[in-house]
C-alpha cells in the first residue's frame, strides 16, 4: 500500500505543488493538500511547512512534500516539529541519500530551480528509496532523537 503524501507550498512553489499532486494521485497515492489551495502572492511558507510537518508526525508511515522558492525556509520550519526529518532535494541522488541515510519523512523542493520533470524524478527517487537501517544511520538518528528530547522534553 502506498503511503499518504501531505503536500504544501507557498506562492513560489504553488504551481509545481499542483502538478506533483496531480501526478501522484494518478499513481495511486492518497494526496492531502495542506495549502495553499489557491495562488496567493503574499502568503508565508511557515504556514504550509508547519501544517505538513504536523500531519506527518501524527500519521505514521506518511510522507510530506513541501515547496518554496529555494526550499530552505520551508525546510527550516518543517524541522521545528519534533519527529520530522526534513531534507532538501535538489536532485534525485540527494533525495535517495536523504532516505537511505537519514530516513527523511519530509522532502523540501526548491520550486524556483526545478522544472516539473526534474521535480518528479526527485520525488520518485525519494518515494522509491527505503531507509537502509545501517547501524551507523540508526545510531545517528538516535542521537537526533536524543537532541529532540533534550530540547523539547519527554
Amino acid at each position: 500500500m502506498k503511503p499518504t503524501i501531505y503536500v504544501g507550498a507557498d506562492h513560489a512553489g504553488w504551481e509545481l505543488k499542483e502538478a506533483l499532486e496531480e501526478s501522484l494521485k494518478k499513481e495511486g497515492y492518497k494526496v492531502v493538500d495542506m495549502g495553499n489551495r489557491d495562488l496567493v502572492e503574499d502568503d508565508d511558507y511557515p504556514d504550509f511547512g508547519y501544517a505538513v510537518a504536523k500531519r506527518v508526525v501524527t500519521d505514521p508511515g506518511s510522507h510530506g512534500i513541501v515547496l518554496c522558492g529555494n526550499a530552505q525556509g520551508i525546510c527550516i520550519v518543517s524541522n521545528k516539529v519534533r519527529g520530522v526529518r526534513a531534507a532538501t532535494g535538489f536532485n534525485a541522488e540527494a533525495a535517495k541519500t536523504a532516505r537511505t541515510d537519514d530516513d527523511s519523512n519530509v522532502l523540501c523542493l526548491p520550486a524556483r530551480f526545478l522544472k516539473p520533470a526534474e521535480a518528479k524524478k526527485i520525488v520518485d527517487a525519494w518515494l522509491d528509496t527505503p531507509f537502509s537501517g545501517a547501524d551507523r544511520h540508526v545510531r545517528r538518528l538516535k542521537k537526533v532523537a536524543d537532541i529532540e528530547k533534550e530540547q523539547f522534553g519527554v
